[in-house]
């Protein structure tokens, strides 16, 4: 799997967050502790990164990704019961927006912590590694 070790890291603080926390909170909770379980770990990352969405090369918008990681994953997250499949498209969908290869969807409002690693199958290599290219 690509960038398995870093995503496993990502995984790793989020079930640390999850379980100091448990559920319950609000999702901004959770985003402030995760980001200092990454930094405490070294993961680098840009909190709430503001992404430009474009359509037949213009932009039309820009939407905050909660973190990305090193410039090429993506995590969101929810502090809902259930994710549902609305929750998945909506990663998938910014993945491919972003042209992020990898990203992980992560929900802290279920009693176990819930995560999806998600692969964006429409992903353009010779853009790799610059989430701001179309």
């Amino acid at each position: 799997m690509k960038y398995e070790e870093l995503t496993h890291k990502i995984i790793g603080c989020a079930m640390r967050v999850h379980s100091a926390l448990g559920n319950g909170f609000q999702e901004v909770i959770y985003q402030r502790a995760l980001e200092i379980e990454m930094a405490d770990c070294g993961i680098p990352f840009s909190r709430e990164y503001e992404m430009p969405v474009f359509y037949k090369n213009q932009q039309i918008g820009t939407r905050r990704v909660d973190f990305l990681i090193e410039g090429k994953i993506s995590v969101e997250l929810k502090a809902i019961i259930h994710l549902k499949d609305v929750h998945l498209a909506q990663a998938i969908n910014y993945l491919e927006a972003y042209d992020l290869e990898v990203g992980l969807l992560v929900n802290f409002g279920a009693r176990s912590l819930d995560f999806k690693r998600l692969v964006n199958k429409k992903f353009n290599q010779k853009n790799q590694g610059n989430p701001l290219i179309n």
